[in-house]
């Protein structure tokens, strides 16, 4: 018959309720999981104790017919708490799920053994520790809890995630060298083996995960695959057309405007944008801004009044027909 006092309440330890969802579950562990794990917490014991219960609770509830033992167990422990103040329980009480017999155990800690397939030996300091089963029947570690992956977040100037650059980071006091591959993007990940969270049973260690996030630009934008910038042409250069230098993640190069663009039209340069995969490259988009002088000589507004004068163009001429 289990003793009372060995029972374990994994709603409780993982906060949910007993009717808790799968997706419920997950969340919960996964909050607490990251809360006590012990690289967060060195060298304290209580978070590495508190880690190992959690992860037995998940273990259990996080898997359906291990859940349902676990819960009929808890209903069997109920009817022997009221059998101990008195109440005798029903004469089914010690057999559970698809004949589960919850009397061969003389407390908690023997059916949660038999449930996750484990079983305990002393320790060097007196405390338990636990292995795991396999299908062969050798003990295998703690390898059914697997480790965790870790995820930080890494800044890029333009040109170091166009380029591509090598990082120096402090990871769990330890510094690794991580390569970035030239054509990041923001959002995008990359993947350092090894290097995540240690499995507090086995030490085996998940993978890290490094999101990258490229700093503002003074002159270009992402839009999509492809790289934007503003490029302001004179008057004179908008109305006949022009050759202009303009800025490229490569270097500049040598731009045609046609005779007659207007302000906010773009011009796509194909191959001139972002660096893709397979050594290709996006396209650069510019976006034509027209500014007018502020300052001009005498003869420049000469120049002007002449156009006025004799200018038969009107761009408003179409607004005369408009009515409410």
């Amino acid at each position: 018959m289990a003793k009372v006092t060995d029972f374990k309440d994994y709603y409780t330890i993982l906060g949910v309720d007993k009717k808790a969802t799968p997706d419920e579950i997950k969340r919960a562990y996964r909050k607490l999981a990251r809360k006590y794990h012990p690289d967060l917490n060195p060298g304290d014991r209580k978070a590495e104790e508190r880690f190992k219960e959690i992860n037995e609770a998940n273990e259990v509830l996080s898997d359906p017919e291990k859940r349902q033992k676990y819960d009929q167990f808890g209903q069997y422990w109920n009817q022997v708490n009221q059998s101990q103040a008195g109440t005798p329980p029903p004469k089914s009480a010690g057999v559970g799920v698809q004949g589960f017999d919850f009397d061969q155990y003389s407390d908690f800690d023997s059916f949660i053994n038999d449930l996750l397939g484990r079983y305990s030996t002393p320790g060097s300091n007196g405390r338990k520790t636990y292995s795991y089963r396999t299908a062969t029947g050798q003990p295998s570690g703690f390898t059914s809890q697997p480790p965790t992956d870790a995820e930080a977040a890494i800044a890029l100037t333009f040109a170091e995630a166009f380029h591509g650059t090598q990082k120096r980071l402090q990871v769990n006091n330890e510094t690794i060298n991580v390569r970035i591959p030239p054509g990041a993007t923001p959002g995008s990940r990359v993947r350092i083996q090894g290097k995540g969270h240690s499995s507090p049973f086995s030490q085996e260690r998940g993978d890290l995960y490094l999101t990258i996030e490229v700093l503002p630009h003074a002159f270009f934008k992402f839009e999509g695959d492809n790289i934007t910038c503003e490029v302001p042409i004179r008057p004179d250069e908008a109305v006949l057309g022009a050759e202009i230098d303009v800025p490229t993640p490569d270097g500049s190069i040598n731009v045609k405007v046609p005779p007659g663009v207007r302000s906010g039209q773009s011009l796509r340069i194909k191959g001139k944008g972002w660096k893709l995969p397979k050594g290709k490259q996006s396209d650069l988009i510019i976006k034509l801004q027209i500014v007018p002088p502020k300052d001009i000589s005498s003869i420049e507004r000469e120049a002007y009044e002449t156009i006025q004068a004799h200018s038969n163009f009107n761009p408003r001429a179409q607004l005369q027909e408009v009515k409410l």
